[in-house]
């Protein structure tokens, strides 16, 4: 897909947009996930991208005892040999999402917190996935592991994936580590990782441990959530500012400090997009005011370009 279809194509999702603000404000986490899947469909109307789907994979001589369902027909027309088309799996997609839900999550300058966002951006995956019969599992971390529910494509897979994700937070600090080093000890089929936090901690490892996640066969995105005050430092006044994660405070003139603050940012963004694009990882950086519909689907583009 070239630049100005993309372009065309984000636009008409924007037009069709689902304010998060009004999102946040349906209680029920599968309800919130339904409406956005279902307005990410309609946005991606016609479009190339169907999720995904079962993938044929080969061809082998019909034996007795096959399904016959399985013959391609056509195939039989034409050469009058009898193969059987052979499937991935029936789940052909595995995938395991690792939730950051430590005390800088909470932040929020517009009325709902990062974790509620990300929240919600995870019951949609995993709706979507169920949608798509794929197996999904779910690790929620902060300073360690918290919760496990390994990737399983079952009737009640979703409804338990929903329960955890409502069970209110306990942690404080951020260990990216730990989750990842989870992952890569536990997770023995190859499939999709997905890391959903605000990366508001020192970088450190995280480069090593996303490259073992692929040395080992896996496909991994990184989803960033951040809250548009944290971009913009738009605050006038000087106050006194805690680090959600310390409790450290500081009086602070936001004018005098933006610069220097956006600058570290900038370089702190930058060290991020850097080793995904080297370690081949899908990067996507999500503000709590973006449609969460339109960062499905830009996943979906850039996962099937």
């Amino acid at each position: 897909m070239n630049t100005n279809t993309t372009a065309r194509r984000n636009q008409r999702l924007m037009s069709q947009r689902i304010d998060p603000a009004c999102l946040m404000r349906i209680k029920s986490l599968e309800l919130r996930a339904k409406t956005v899947v279902e307005g990410t469909w309609k946005g991606l109307h016609r479009s190339p991208y169907h999720g995904f789907s079962v993938e044929f994979t080969e061809y082998r001589e019909y034996t007795p005892g096959d399904d016959p369902r399985h013959i391609d027909w056509k195939l039989a027309a034409r050469s009058n040999e009898h193969y059987i088309k052979r499937f991935e799996e029936e789940t052909n997609l595995c995938c395991h999402m690792l939730l950051d839900l430590s005390t800088s999550m909470q932040f929020q300058s517009l009325g709902y917190t990062k974790a509620e966002y990300a929240k919600t951006l995870v019951a949609t995956f995993a709706y979507f996935l169920a949608q798509q019969r794929d197996a999904t599992g779910l690790i929620i971390f902060d300073e360690q592991v918290e919760t496990v529910i390994p990737a399983r494509f079952t009737r009640g897979q979703l409804r338990r994936i929903l329960i955890e994700l409502e069970r209110p937070p306990q942690g404080s600090h951020t260990n990216l580590i730990s989750p990842l080093k989870h992952a890569v000890e536990t997770i023995n089929k190859r499939g999709l990782v997905v890391l959903i936090s605000d990366l508001m901690s020192p970088l450190d490892e995280l480069n090593t441990h996303l490259g073992y996640l692929r040395a080992q066969g896996h496909e991994v995105a990184l989803f960033q959530i951040l809250d548009p005050a944290e971009i913009h430092l738009n605050f006038h006044e000087t106050a006194i500012f805690e680090d959600l994660e310390t409790g450290e405070r500081i009086a602070l003139n936001p004018k005098a400090a933006r610069d220097n603050y956006q600058q570290q940012l900038q370089e702190h963004q930058a060290a991020i997009q850097s080793f995904c694009r080297k370690q081949g990882v899908h990067y996507h950086q999500l503000t709590t005011d973006m449609p969460l519909e339109l960062g499905l689907s830009e996943f979906l583009t850039d996962r099937a370009a």
